[in-house]
């Protein structure tokens, strides 16, 4: 929820979906089997798609308005203690872009006192357009809410990462969550979000994630009328980490995954 006018609302939803087509422009080039990989200091993987992507949200935003603060994942942080505050991760899942899988996205968030109050997820290749707002999420203009909530027995469970270690983090029983689901998958990164906000799957999570990675998700989340925690059961954003699925469903995860705690 935001203390946004609806007008203020419209003006930077508008600005959002330019921001998320002339990203699309300089991604789409890249996508594909000859797409350039370079490699950044921790060794992920890095391509002129992420860079050419950044670099022109971050011109149009300076153009449109240059008192705002912006922290992107690729060319840092300008203006952090402004009133508001764009967080950009111009290509969500660079793993998967450059595997030719398009559940990548663009990512891009706007913070209003240090709270991201309105998010857009951005599948280029597929033409998706998620925004949300905390109160309402559209899926390219038209609202969606996601599908009601189901039992955990028929729920089909998404992830980025099915084996990265920190699933177990907070002493969580991992293990014992996908097998109690229906259907188990590494429909993941952004991309796991759009499907989860239109209704395909159930329960999405991220173990760990960038303020970059988390920023535009949950308005959306949150406007689709999603429960969204973190892995300790408190505020998604402050822990850096979505448990999302849909009330009583979220509740059945968490007890999964804590069955000695009170979440």
């Amino acid at each position: 929820m935001s203390d946004l006018s609806p007008t203020h609302k419209a003006e930077f939803v508008e600005f959002i979906e330019m921001l998320c087509h002339e990203a699309a422009l300089e991604i789409l080039p890249h996508y594909g089997p000859e797409v350039e990989i370079e490699r950044k200091s921790d060794a992920t993987p890095v391509t002129l798609a992420d860079r050419n992507a950044e670099k022109r949200i971050r011109e149009l935003i300076r153009e449109r308005y240059p008192e705002h603060g912006i922290i992107g994942e690729e060319f840092g942080q300008d203006k952090t203690d402004a009133e508001f505050v764009w967080v950009l991760d111009p290509v969500d899942g660079t793993k998967s872009f450059i595997s030719g899988v398009p559940l990548f996205a663009t990512l891009i968030a706007l913070m209003h006192h240090g709270r991201p109050v309105i998010g857009a997820i951005n599948q280029p290749v597929l033409k998706q357009l998620v925004i949300g707002d905390g109160d309402q999420t559209t899926l390219n203009g038209k609202p969606v809410n996601g599908r009601p909530a189901c039992s955990l027995e028929q729920a089909t469970l998404c992830t980025t990462d099915p084996i990265r270690p920190t699933l177990w983090q907070n002493n969580a029983n991992w293990s014992d969550l996908p097998p109690k689901t229906a259907l188990y998958r590494s429909w993941g990164d952004a991309g796991g979000y759009i499907l989860l906000c239109s209704g395909f799957i159930d329960i999405m999570c991220d173990p760990l994630m960038e303020i970059w990675d988390c920023a535009a998700i949950i308005p959306c989340l949150e406007g689709a009328g999603f429960t969204v925690s973190g892995w300790q059961g408190g505020d998604a954003f402050d822990e850096r980490c979505i448990i999302a699925a849909k009330a009583p469903l979220h509740a059945e995860v968490m007890k999964t995954l804590y069955p000695e705690d009170s979440h």
